[in-house]
């Protein structure tokens, strides 16, 4: 059972910015797969960013450029730095951790982030 806590989301202006944080209570690098994924209210959820364990990454088309997904080993967290934020990225973002083989999908808590002047 892997357990997933996140932080960092909050308030902000259009245009600015937040880093989301995504502890983990094992090894990132023993989980095949670490993503960021949101839920908008009446939308469904939707992936946003995606690191694999081999360092490969994937985005959203309306993330792309703005977004960063990154990850610090030695503190078993993975990041979502958002920059150029706009008001349709408020939603609950929520940190996922998938393995492969059997699959398993484990999620945090969520974390809303709300953009607006």
């Amino acid at each position: 059972q892997v357990q997933l806590v996140e932080s960092g989301g909050g308030l902000v202006q259009p245009g600015g910015s937040l880093r989301l944080s995504c502890l983990a209570s094992e090894s990132i690098f023993s989980i095949n797969a670490m993503g960021w994924y949101r839920q908008a209210p009446g939308k469904q959820r939707e992936l946003v960013a995606v690191i694999t364990s081999g360092g490969g990454i994937n985005y959203a088309d309306s993330v792309k450029g703005r977004f960063t997904i990154s990850r610090d080993k030695a503190k078993n967290t993975v990041y979502l730095q958002m920059n150029s934020l706009k008001p349709e990225d408020t939603a609950v973002y929520s940190c996922n951790a998938q393995f492969y083989n059997p699959k398993r999908d484990y999620w945090g808590q969520g974390t809303q982030v709300t953009v607006s002047s």
